[in-house]
């Protein structure tokens, strides 16, 4: 399994950048996770639009799907030009029926429900997925393929849930939207302490942080989840190929 961090800011990205977003591979299947502000742009770095295969959503926030629209666009405009490609498969909760619905565009993108207790086959991977707490419904998820799994955080605060979801995993890559200082001021988001302390406790083997505020300095955040935690952590890098 290979996991290429697309974007890594939360809320809006810097200039020439994209809000957090991973392409995940395997055995030539692309699986994208959240599409936001700059993904599409990004994205187009390390694979052609149309060999995208399916688009996980964790929840409904611009941040999150700010460029779905564009997507559907760019495979209506393949369409056009006489080179269709199947539906994508756009995978997000409906408990936004709007937004869900929203997924769904021109026979080019399907959307498909998922739910925190689901376990869902998409390619070659197995999706998991656990509830976060955040301001809207949003899901946490494990991917897992042969043996070795990434679990992604998504948008939340710290949750017990989330330990035993990610308990094992080879990969973790979590938010850590916030600094110390700002730990509990911002509701709906981890500091970087509390994302080590998730790496920790759930015996994760290697800690990437993602979701990373534009101002200040995140080798701080880094600092403090290395504080807590006692093996590899990064700030995750756009273009790096994490091989799990």
């Amino acid at each position: 399994m290979k996991v290429i961090p697309i974007g890594i800011w939360g809320g809006y990205p810097k200039a020439n950048g994209a809000t957090s977003s991973f392409l995940i591979e395997q055995d030539g299947f692309h699986c994208l996770v959240d599409c936001g502000s700059g993904v599409l742009a990004s994205l187009q770095n390390y694979i052609p639009l149309e060999k995208l295969d399916a688009v996980v959503i964790s929840h409904y926030h611009a941040d999150h799907i700010a460029d779905v629209g564009s997507l559907q666009y760019s495979r209506l405009i393949n369409y056009y030009l006489g080179n269709p490609t199947p539906p994508l498969p756009i995978y997000g909760h409906n408990r936004d029926e709007v937004k869900f619905a929203e997924l769904s565009y021109k026979e080019q993108t399907v959307g498909i429900p998922i739910e925190k207790s689901d376990v869902v086959r998409i390619g070659p991977f197995e999706v998991t997925f656990c509830e976060t707490t955040h301001p809207v419904y949003c899901l946490a998820m494990k991917f897992t393929a042969e043996g070795r799994s990434v679990t992604l955080t998504a948008d939340t605060e710290w949750r017990d849930e989330l330990v035993g979801f990610a308990d094992g995993t080879d990969l973790l890559i979590s938010e850590a939207n916030l600094y110390e200082e700002h730990l509990g001021k911002s509701p709906g988001h981890m500091a970087g302490s509390e994302a080590g302390k998730l790496a920790q406790m759930a015996g994760t083997k290697k800690l990437l942080l993602t979701h990373l505020p534009l101002h200040g300095d995140p080798a701080n955040i880094l600092a403090a989840a290395k504080g807590v935690y006692n093996g590899y952590a990064e700030l995750a890098m756009v273009g790096k190929v994490y091989e799990v």
